[in-house]
């Protein structure tokens, strides 16, 4: 049994450090929140420090017949869970889910990998209820066929659920003096002080050994897959080269929208804007392509340090710098470029806002913004997918009409399709959906009054088409 000491208040600034995770490798994230604006100042980051003088949550439980309390630390904005129970290896998986389904917390004090055994034992348990649910709603008869709609929501709402059950498995933490690092005081746990100073910043420095705290045990393995994800790198193959995420930000292992920038037409090299630069991917490519002045935005500090630590990898300092803003930086560009979460939809988590942009927000914010901050002669190129509106989330009309309104025309669009490993998994239950889906880069540019360009069919083209143009 781990020893288990009552914690003081001097580790909240690190148990609130950057409360937005990017490990849970299913979904990569970018971070837009609804208040988002088209303006030049910085949104709430979510950076290390914010939040600092807000009181941190605790957690309770009894064990050995004493009362004890730890931090909550959450990577995601996860509350706490208002009722904890000490628990080890006598635990079962059944008992597990009826704790989970109730919404009690398990601190798990038993040995390390038994916990990675019970939490996949609950993940089973979890699918095959969502599997039974959905075979007994497809044999009523007054249940009509969902809507590809319908479906999402409905998948969305199980696998949060899903993702509700297993984050009720925590895990202890504490600060072992000898070795200067946080801990996992559990028999045959791993060393985890890189990846939580990864994913939640450095200890104080008078951190103390009745310093106490308790994470998720499914977040904990995400962030230590991060780290491994940062160390390792991810091959870029229109850079030539590897970017290296930090915690928190858009993974580029999607290759066809970066592709789809490294092959556009450029008739500039002047200076480009890239709004929502993540890991600075897009930002790089336009560089390596010759443009002498990239200016990437973020509205999440940790992005914006993860761009410019990257652009120093790869030598381009000189050449890109990524900066704190909301949407576009000041002055004007004669390209600006933007990934915008694709998918319109609530954004309950700082996980889900990475692919969800609740009302089209940001992408309406974009296209609204984008005349008065390009040049006279300068382009917009808008890389988005259309999977929502395969999923019946959102019209083609209404992208048409949001360009038009925002006093926009569209010069041509370029196609591609995704060849993720989801884009050919029949199981999937958006397997119809996905397996159709196109990414598109939009050439746009400000509306010319006397001979507008209308959108139609023959405006499209093909990366391949795009790569014999002017570079």
């Amino acid at each position: 049994m781990p020893t288990i000491g009552a914690p003081t208040s001097r580790h909240a600034v690190h148990a609130r450090r950057l409360r937005w995770l990017g490990a849970e490798l299913d979904e990569a994230t970018r971070d837009y929140p609804d208040s988002v604006a088209a303006s030049d100042t910085p949104a709430d980051t979510g950076a290390s420090g914010d939040r600092s003088d807000a009181p941190a949550e605790t957690i309770t439980w009894q064990h050995a017949g004493a009362s004890h309390t730890a931090e909550w630390w959450s990577a995601n904005d996860r509350p706490a869970p208002r009722r904890v129970i000490a628990v080890d290896d006598q635990l079962s998986a059944d008992q597990a889910m009826r704790y989970a389904a109730q919404g009690v917390g398990m601190l798990w004090l038993g040995d390390y990998h038994n916990a990675k055994q019970l939490l996949k034992a609950i993940d089973r348990r979890a699918d095959l209820q969502k599997r039974q649910s959905s075979s007994a709603k497809s044999q009523d008869p007054d249940v009509g066929a969902a809507t590809q709609a319908e479906q999402f929501y409905q998948i969305r709402q199980k696998r949060a659920q899903r993702s509700r059950l297993k984050s009720l498995l925590l895990v202890p933490l504490e600060f072992d003096t000898s070795a200067g690092e946080m801990v996992l005081p559990l028999p045959r746990a791993p060393r985890v002080a890189q990846a939580l100073e990864f994913a939640y910043g450095r200890p104080p420095a008078d951190q103390t050994p009745s310093d106490l705290a308790a994470v998720s045990l499914q977040e904990l393995i995400g962030a230590q897959s991060a780290h491994q994800w940062f160390v390792q790198g991810v091959d870029v193959p229109a850079l030539g080269a590897k970017i290296h995420p930090y915690y928190g930000t858009f993974l580029p292992t999607r290759h066809e929208y970066v592709d789809l920038v490294a092959n556009a037409p450029l008739a500039h090299h002047d200076v480009a804007f890239d709004i929502g630069t993540g890991t600075g991917v897009l930002a790089a490519t336009l560089v390596k392509r010759g443009v002498r002045r990239v200016i990437g935005t973020d509205i999440h500090q940790r992005a914006v340090d993860c761009a410019n630590e990257n652009f120093t990898r790869l030598g381009m300092q000189e050449a890109a710098v990524a900066q704190l803003a909301s949407m576009f930086p000041l002055g004007r560009a004669s390209l600006i470029v933007c990934n915008p979460p694709w998918l319109p939809g609530n954004a309950k988590t700082s996980l889900d806002a990475a692919i969800y942009d609740p009302g089209s927000k940001m992408l309406l914010q974009f296209l609204d913004g984008l005349p008065h901050h390009l040049t006279d002669d300068g382009e917009g190129w808008r890389i988005l997918s259309d999977l929502a509106e395969l999923l019946g989330l959102r019209t083609r009309q209404m992208l048409l009409d949001a360009i038009e309104k925002a006093g926009l025309e569209v010069i041509e669009r370029y196609d591609t399709t995704p060849s993720h490993a989801r884009a050919r998994d029949t199981s999937d239950p958006l397997h119809a959906a996905r397996s159709r889906e196109v990414t598109s880069l939009w050439r746009l540019r400000s509306a010319r009054t006397s001979t507008p360009a209308k959108y139609s069919a023959n405006t499209t083209s093909t990366p391949a088409a795009a790569a014999g143009a002017t570079n």
